[in-house]
């Protein structure tokens, strides 16, 4: 009311105002035609039933304009209600499902796709992990695996041989494990998924190209890492290459193990220094395997090693944690 009186002060005018609601309708009515009660009544009652019908259509596109916006959506929702009561789901059973789809989406990106092993990123994520929080066992062991001559294979013999030597090594690493092994997935029931479970586990990846990596980290004595080791090499040895193809009787496909095996020690010592611990260790590995290229009579170099005021530090005897020890700085 207060707008239409002020519209009425800047443009006044002898003409009444217009009705705006169905009441002023009706007071509009009364003062301006002056009708017969009766003829008013008759009136009015029109005016309520033009009212009526035009709320009830306006009622009416509404609910069509709704239904046609959700029209998109009904399809697919049917086809959902259609899986979800095939399977008689509920809501335990939904959650469920999404926590499967989840698990199942983030154990791909920590997956490589061609050897199902863990991939080299998530790999090191775990590396870290142990070391910075791990306060269990004396010893751990870091290596790496290369496939030697494996450019021979791929040249001579094409991409196609090349990528079934690189996913049969994969196979046989991951059959070769002890008892309580983890190979490139972390195991269900974990409740912290970034650290190493309640029981030491051996964790594998493929490091890139021909190339794998493993940790070990809980071993009582250092020379069970050459061991693990040469279990792989004997491994990849022992197998009928001729099964993937014929032509690899010629040249059977051998490995190459490099591995540093660390004497854990406090963890305090570890905390801090994870990462760059975590990147030493892959490198000194990474050394190894190549020097391990190097001498055909032993495809397996290993040395013992530990942290000395941040630093990595070979070992020459078997007591890493006291006494005069022989070292060498690398």
């Amino acid at each position: 009311m207060q707008g239409k009186f002020m519209r009425s002060e800047k443009f006044p005018s002898s003409e009444p105002a217009q009705p705006q609601t169905r009441n002023e309708l009706q007071v509009w009515v009364r003062e301006q035609l002056k009708m017969p009660a009766a003829l008013e009544a008759s009136l009015l009652t029109a005016i309520d039933a033009v009212f009526s019908r035009h709320e009830r259509l306006w009622q009416e596109s509404k609910h069509e304009a709704i239904q046609a916006l959700s029209a998109g959506f009904a399809d697919k929702m049917a086809r959902v209600q259609t899986e979800l009561s095939a399977k008689d789901a509920t809501v335990s059973s939904i959650s469920r499902y999404f926590e499967a789809l989840v698990a199942d989406l983030t154990d791909k990106s920590h997956r490589d796709p061609k050897t199902k092993l863990m991939n080299f990123g998530r790999f090191t994520e775990q590396l870290e992990s142990f070391l910075a929080l791990e306060q269990r066992g004396r010893w751990c062991a870091v290596g790496l695996v290369d496939i030697t001559g494996f450019k021979w294979y791929n040249d001579a013999l094409g991409h196609a041989i090349g990528d079934r030597i690189i996913e049969r090594v994969a196979a046989l690493l991951r059959e070769q494990v002890r008892s309580d092994d983890l190979l490139a997935q972390e195991r269900i029931g974990h409740t912290a998924p970034d650290r190493i479970g309640p029981r030491s586990q051996d964790l594998h990846a493929r490091f890139g190209g021909d190339e794998f990596c493993f940790l070990i980290p809980d071993l009582a004595e250092c020379h069970q890492a050459h061991a693990v080791g040469e279990r792989f090499r004997e491994a990849v040895e022992r197998y009928d290459w001729t099964q993937e193809d014929q032509r690899l009787a010629a040249q059977p496909v051998r490995v190459d193990v490099g591995v540093v095996c660390l004497w854990l020690g406090r963890v305090a010592d570890r905390r801090f220094i994870a990462r760059r611990l975590s990147a030493d260790l892959i490198q000194r590995a990474d050394k190894l395997m190549y020097e391990a290229k190097g001498e055909r009579a032993n495809h397996i170099h290993l040395v013992r090693a530990r942290l000395e005021n941040g630093v990595v530090v070979d070992v020459k005897n078997e007591d890493p944690s006291g006494g005069a020890v022989e070292e060498s700085r690398t």
